[in-house]
């Protein structure tokens, strides 16, 4: 089975960040590490070549496959910023509400500018879907996949 290509690694968080290239893209992906870092107490860490995570849980099928996964992380992607929620928005959809523009994906929350969106609400989604996950174990029967 292979291994997968998006794991925990000590690549510098900080040397990754200001490689963005897009000046206002690293400013809020700057502004969103230290928002994450305040909402779970969790050091920001990188996650293969392009994601930064806070915290973990780690995941098994019934294949056998498993693995480990940032419980919330983000990435500045070229389109949008991207945090992952990993637990999903299942029961965060007040939150959503006030949050400001935004788009989801199943796990990813996509802002064009942090600016955007209220912060309060951002960190208190972040931390909730932290607190869902982080240091947890998942198995099939408990994931929706």
């Amino acid at each position: 089975m292979a291994e997968p290509k998006t794991t925990r690694n000590d690549a510098d968080v900080a040397a990754f960040l200001a490689a963005v290239a897009d000046p206002k893209r690293r400013a809020d992906a700057e502004a969103a590490c230290t928002l994450m870092a305040a909402a779970t107490g969790a050091p920001p860490v990188m996650w293969g070549t392009s994601i930064i995570g806070f915290g973990s849980y780690h995941y098994r099928y019934a294949s056998g496959r498993s693995g480990d996964w940032p419980a919330v992380g983000l990435s500045p992607r070229k389109q949008a910023l991207t945090l992952y929620i990993s637990a999903g928005f299942d029961g965060y959809q007040a939150l959503l509400d006030r949050l400001g523009p935004h788009r989801t994906g199943k796990s990813c929350l996509y802002l064009k500018r942090l600016a955007d969106v209220d912060p309060d609400v951002l960190k208190s989604l972040v931390a909730a879907g932290f607190r869902h996950l982080d240091g947890q174990t998942l198995t099939t029967e408990q994931q929706q996949v």
